[in-house]
């Protein structure tokens, strides 16, 4: 069968997805107050601590984020489900959906996702890094002896972390949400200490003091703050991306009744205390907290920061997923680490990766504050490129509006991103060249493995064989037929597949049943059951099944086809059943349109890809290679 396919949100009550939500969805932006205050006016690129700046830059993180997750994710992103889920893959798959019969814009609609996955990557590993990283930092405030541990204590948290994968986190999930919501209680109880002392901070709700701070009252370095204050909505795509799994609901309503007045009522808290002390500004957030309870926040900051970070691998473990469905990415090994948890998922090569880069981050830039330099510009790059562009093409079909309403809203959006993306890229080269360097080589596998999936395409075709005509010629006393069902994989029913023109090639020989089966993945995240299987009869003893699933599904093969009544009501017989794969042995050739080194590299890629056997979940013991050899590109 396919794998679990209902969202959490299934028969949950509105309070219990809140509490899930607020440790899932809210993990990362909800960490966001260790580094954001500190770096916009005590940073390498800050603005001086004057009462006019305080009050500009909290001014303008209470406007950011009330701009860009309330107004921009809640009212307008987040309507742009397909079937209730959400995330930039879906929201690609809906610009192509809208733009079909375009073949120059679904291009460029693909492109635009593969730099959205690539720019994820780049900026998702960051994030455990400047996490777990800024809530140690907090024993060094305690006291400086603490300060030869902090890297070590970092790395060790990080590696557990990345340790625990494997075994999945259905149990100790359920303990994010109410981690998470002690931690935004902390904080907001924090934050309402310091307001009390100096109320003075609450006329940064006036945006005058944002605007009056970007006109160049915050100095020489104006515009480049705004990149420290982008920090305050890094993880704000999650409330899209998670959608899936709690509903828009729970979201909007942890949203704006809980999450974002406490992340408020700090902001103002680390506000007021510069004010009334300039020199907290090397790290208001702790320095904020009473000496008894530092320690203990320490341990919360740091439990909530793990959290932020397992929600960010855990989503690049589903975004990997999604990737490989959709032929962004070669077959991976993927592994299914709950029986009754929707999404619990665990892919092995992505783990180990992560954590080379994460550890890689902590070991070069040392401190929070440098790898502050290095967050932002490619999430604000992803912004662009797919939330906002691929939004813009889905908004008229969306809402029925016609340009003249649906321009200008795409322009003060891009307006906003571009601003926050031009103030990061001046971060380039003291950090920000990590995220898009990595993303970049991300982007150039996915078009290698894109451009050589279409060269294997064209080489494959031409060694075609009309299938029906094939069958029909066929002399049944040549052929032995021999108990059981043979089942040879395809992707086009119209053509032999290799693997039988082989067989019978060699051998001479084909079983009493013989089923062509192709696995197509849809545009969508989910296919409907009764939608899942189409069969019908080709000739005598001969059928075409087709089985559809959505790119956030993983297909079980043989726990389909046992579902299947063939001629008479017969059942496939997994005991009785061969599944006959065609491996093709590509090698180089003169490829025009495509370097050889890349051509080489594109069949390291491939013939390194899990193998269909692993990947449909087939079993090993019933399955049967038969091999070609295809130049790819021509004569070698």
């Amino acid at each position: 069968m396919m794998s679990q396919t209902l969202p959490h949100k299934q028969g949950s009550s509105l309070p219990t997805l809140m509490i899930g939500a607020i440790g899932v969805v809210f993990g990362d932006i909800g960490t966001s107050p260790l580094y954001a205050v500190k770096e916009a006016l005590g940073g390498e690129h800050s603005a001086t601590p004057t009462p006019d700046n305080v009050l500009g830059i909290i001014s303008l993180i209470f406007w950011t984020l009330l701009i860009v997750l309330t107004i921009k994710y809640q009212f307008f992103i987040m309507r742009a489900d397909e079937q209730g889920e959400g995330g930039n893959l879906v929201l690609v798959s809906l610009a192509r959906k809208f733009t079909q019969g375009h073949p120059r814009m679904q291009r460029a609609i693909m492109i635009m996702g593969m730099i959205g996955v690539s720019l994820f990557f780049g900026d998702g590993v960051i994030t455990p890094a400047i996490s777990v990283l800024s809530a140690v930092e907090g024993l060094e405030v305690i006291t400086p002896a603490f300060q030869p541990y902090i890297i070590p204590i970092t790395l060790m948290v990080i590696l557990l972390l990345f340790l625990v994968q494997s075994n999945g986190t259905a149990k100790i999930g359920r303990l994010f949400g109410p981690v998470c919501a002690l931690w935004f209680l902390a904080i907001a109880a924090v934050g309402i200490k310091e307001i009390l002392r100096h109320p003075e901070i609450l006329a940064a709700l006036n945006p005058m003091h944002g605007i009056h701070f970007l006109l160049g009252s915050g100095g020489g370095n104006t515009f480049i703050v705004l990149g420290s204050v982008f920090l305050a909505v890094t993880g704000a795509e999650a409330l899209y991306a998670d959608m899936g799994h709690f509903g828009r609901s729970a979201i909007n309503w942890s949203w704006g009744f809980f999450v974002f007045p406490a992340l408020m009522l700090n902001y103002l808290g680390q506000g007021a205390l510069i004010l009334g002390d300039p020199g907290t500004v090397k790290n208001p957030f702790y320095m904020s907290v009473p000496e008894w309870g530092m320690l203990p926040m320490v341990v919360l900051a740091t439990s909530a920061t793990i959290i932020a970070s397992q929600a960010v691998i855990s989503g690049a473990f589903s975004a990997t997923r999604q990737a490989m469905q959709l032929g962004y990415l070669p077959r991976l090994r993927v592994i299914h680490t709950s029986s009754s948890e929707f999404g619990q998922i665990y892919v092995p090569l992505t783990n180990w990766l992560l954590l080379i880069a994460v550890v890689a981050l902590v070991l070069g830039f040392k401190s929070s504050t440098n790898l502050a330099a290095a967050y932002g510009i490619a999430v604000t790059g992803t912004m662009i490129a797919v939330t906002t562009l691929a939004f813009g093409i889905v908004l008229r079909h969306l809402f029925s509006w016609s340009l003249l309403f649906s321009i200008p809203l795409l322009l003060i959006f891009l307006s906003v991103d571009l601003g926050f993306f031009g103030a990061n890229a001046l971060k380039f080269m003291d950090g920000g060249w990590f995220p898009v360097i990595l993303g970049a080589l991300l982007f150039f596998l996915m078009s290698t493995w894109r451009k050589g999936q279409e060269m294997v395409k064209c080489a494959v075709r031409k060694q075609e064989i009309p299938l029906e005509p094939f069958l029909r010629q066929l002399n049944p006393s040549d052929i032995n037929r021999i108990p059981g069902t043979a089942v040879f994989m395809t992707q086009n029913f119209d053509l032999a597949p290799p693997a039988l023109v082989e067989l019978l090639k060699h051998t001479l020989t084909l079983h009493e049943r013989v089923v062509f089966l192709s696995v197509q993945t849809e545009n969508i995240p989910y296919v409907d059951h009764d939608k899942r299987l189409v069969m019908d009869t080709l000739l005598d003893n001969y059928y075409r099944i087709r089985i559809k699933h959505g790119f956030m599904e993983t297909v079980d093969v043989p726990g389909m086809l046992v579902d299947c009544r063939l001629k008479d009501g017969e059942r496939v017989v997994m005991e009785d059943t061969y599944f006959f794969l065609g491996k093709a042995n590509f090698v180089a050739g003169h490829a025009p349109g495509m370097a050889r080194w890349r051509l080489k590299l594109f069949l390291n890629l491939y013939r390194n890809a899990e193998s269909p056997t692993r990947f449909f979940n087939l079993p090993s013991i019933r399955v049967v290679d038969l091999g070609t050899r295809i130049v790819l590109g021509g004569a070698e």
